[in-house]
């Protein structure tokens, strides 16, 4: 099959530039003496996963169980879970242990932590569960200095049917700044968060065996990661127009994007129409806090992937996207039925309406990789 004979809109990827960045990754964490933990979050595929990591059963990091499953299924066995755990998720939990995945979960929570350790002993399991530091983002976690992190440390250690795994976290203020210098200074406020957390830990004499943090920026441009052992990301895969926004990358970095037709004309409002819309792209505008007019995507060439001059999708329906022409000329140049792609402002919420990729090199498809979905 060719791009010109795919349905529209479809979910491309394309090969050469995922491979580029993920080779460009593996060269930095190696450079600075961690252990990279692709976050597949935003793949959601054995097949990006293995480019990812080689011939290798892990690490990875998830944040769903129907993601752990679907992984561990493809004979993934080293898996974080790097969103805080509820109790009534643990017996799914501990059917992943059951099969011989070593499944580490998070927690922030002392009462959690306890629920943790009674259920796992129960099962007869042993759950190794890191506990999240708040560096700075404020969206989940302990503060690298507050004593609730040795009480939580302390339960999970104590067990018998828990085992404290480390400590977890991600600067996601860095989606709130723009550049190089910026980036790095948030690294360093997330490297130097993370550690405080694990010397207190080792401190009150109890164990921490991983420190783990990463963001694609702070990832990026980090200049030194003394006393963190893992980094966990996952953006850097695709990129997409708000890592370009925020200064990570450049538009040719950005390996996923949605063929699109040109489905109508709306002459009166000078606009055109596109059958790729809210579902197809998300509805997030998060790249127009740094690069104003970038809207929802913006429009490239179908064949080379090239960006159009001006032409970005400035608002959605469910199954609309909308595009102003400042140039009534466009119209002849783009017919409907011309097919476009159109760049995600953020992958991972572009690529989770969807089942599959359309792998493609060189502007053709090549093949299909499924994903998963749900929770």
């Amino acid at each position: 099959m060719r791009i010109a004979d795919l349905p529209t809109p479809s979910l491309l990827l394309d090969r050469r530039r995922l491979a580029a960045n993920l080779t460009a990754m593996r060269g930095r964490t190696v450079a600075a003496g961690v252990r990279l933990r692709p976050h597949l979050k935003t793949a959601k595929s054995a097949a990006v996963a293995r480019l990812a990591l080689g011939a290798a059963a892990g690490p990875i990091a998830v944040s769903t169980l129907a993601e752990a499953e679907y992984f561990a299924g493809h004979g993934f066995t080293d898996i974080t879970l790097a969103v805080g755990i509820v109790p009534g998720k643990l017996d799914r939990a501990a059917a992943l242990l059951g099969r011989g995945v070593r499944l580490g979960l998070l927690t922030d929570d002392p009462s959690t932590a306890r629920a943790i350790a009674a259920r796992g002993q129960a099962l007869g399991v042993t759950f190794p569960v890191h506990v999240e530091i708040d560096s700075g983002g404020s969206r989940a976690g302990l503060p690298p200095g507050d004593p609730t992190l040795v009480e939580v440390a302390r339960i999970l250690a104590r067990g018998p049917g828990s085992s404290h795994a480390g400590v977890l976290t991600h600067a996601g203020q860095s989606y709130r700044r723009r550049g190089a210098t910026a980036h790095a200074e948030v690294a360093a406020t997330e490297r130097d968060s993370v550690v405080a957390a694990a010397t207190l830990l080792r401190a009150a004499g109890l164990p921490c065996p991983v420190v783990n943090a990463g963001s694609t920026p702070t990832a990026t441009f980090g200049r030194d990661w003394s006393g963190v052992d893992e980094l966990r990301l996952g953006l850097y895969m695709f990129m997409d127009l708000d890592q370009h926004a925020l200064g990570v990358c450049g538009v040719d970095d950005i390996a996923l994007s949605v063929l699109a037709s040109v489905i109508g004309h709306n002459r009166r409002a000078a606009h055109l129409l596109l059958d790729a819309g809210a579902i197809a792209l998300s509805k997030d505008l998060s790249a127009d806090e740094f690069r104003p007019g970038t809207g929802y995507s913006l429009v490239c060439d179908a064949a080379g992937g090239a960006p159009l001059p001006g032409l970005a999708v400035a608002s959605v329906a469910q199954e609309h996207g909308i595009v102003p022409l400042a140039d009534p000329a466009l119209f002849d140049r783009l017919p409907v039925g011309a097919r476009v792609r159109v760049l995600p402002v953020h992958a991972c919420l572009t690529a989770a309406a969807w089942d599959h990729y359309v792998v493609v090199e060189a502007g053709e498809p090549v093949d299909r990789w499924d994903r998963c979905a749900g929770w």
